[in-house]
């Protein structure tokens, strides 16, 4: 086992221990909150003992940093499209097909299985475990744009963002029929079906059940019997977008668990061996987690829906 590392240093804020340990770090509170339980955590030449004991902001720290343990997943030389990438994050355009994380059905072949391997000796570990840190996931068979930390810090930061709502996520998607009006707002609590546990759907807004979901959807193209829509997600719920589109008439096309395609356009998709929902995650934009930086990504649609597009323009 390699040698743990010592990180030690000056405290330059006052107030309580973990806040003030992560601000002179590089490391999440919820990780200084578990290396204070294991001991790991001097101030002065006392150890700590309480996450939340009061410091005065001049203290001399010293915190025993074990070697991250290994995820369970192995790595795998499957290939990425990186879009951008230091040291503390990597943003990468996923594939339709490929699964975020390893699961039940699919223990391997995952972005994570991908990420573990390119990114060997890079990560600092995510609450003591070397593991590209996901923030969010975008479903197996839509594409495009996901963020994920290399480090605690890039971790919880990008984590606040997507908590606070302050990630710029927009998706383009094809859609049956042509939304009326061609713009506008979609809200409702999403949660499990009550008819299919597999399912999510758009809940009654007087339930306690689910999360309250937002979509802001604009139409950029009427198609033959489709539309070729932008969705600006204000919340990121599980299947917001297929679920919302679906629940105003006009699912998204392709879509095997909430749409059915329009009659007309079946022998389109089958021609063209079209067999998942129309939805590629386009532009993703967020402040850096450590610089502080406003950066802001965009992917083109894969050769499979811009096909799509063109042969339903016709």
């Amino acid at each position: 086992m390699a040698d743990a590392d010592i990180i030690t240093g000056k405290l330059t804020s006052s107030g309580r221990l973990d806040k003030a340990l992560a601000e002179a770090t590089e490391l999440s509170r919820e990780r200084i909150k578990g290396l204070i339980a294991e001991g790991a955590v001097t101030v002065g030449k006392t150890v700590a003992r309480s996450a939340s004991a009061k410091v005065q902001g001049e203290e001399r720290f010293a915190i025993v940093l074990p070697p991250p343990e290994p995820l369970a997943a192995k790595p795998q030389d499957i290939p990425l499209d990186v879009v951008f990438e230091d040291a503390h994050l990597v943003v990468v355009n996923k594939p339709a097909g490929m699964v975020v994380h390893p699961a039940a059905g699919n223990p391997d072949g995952t972005l994570v299985n991908a990420l573990l391997h390119h990114c060997a000796g890079q990560l600092s570990g995510i609450n003591g475990v070397a593991r590209p840190g996901i923030v969010h996931r975008i479903d197996k068979d839509t594409s495009g744009l996901l963020v994920v930390a290399k480090s605690d810090a890039a971790h919880e930061g990008l984590a606040r963002q997507f908590a606070d709502h302050s990630i710029t996520r927009r998706y383009l998607a094809v859609c049956a029929g042509h939304p009326n009006p061609p713009a506008g707002t979609i809200a409702g609590r999403l949660g499990r079906s009550d008819r299919d546990r597999k399912k999510m759907a758009v809940l009654p807004d007087d339930t306690a059940r689910g999360k309250h979901a937002v979509t802001h959807y604009e139409t950029l193209r009427a198609l033959t019997h489709a539309s070729l829509i932008e969705c600006r997600l204000e919340t990121g719920r599980t299947h917001q977008v297929r679920v919302h589109c679906a629940s105003i008439g006009h699912a998204l096309l392709g879509d095997p668990v909430y749409g059915r395609t329009p009659k007309a356009l079946r022998p389109l998709l089958e021609e063209l061996g079209f067999a998942r929902q129309a939805l590629h995650a386009a532009r993703l934009g967020f402040r850096h987690p450590i610089s502080g930086e406003s950066l802001d990504f965009y992917a083109e649609p894969p050769f499979d829906m811009r096909e799509l597009i063109d042969q339903t323009a016709r």
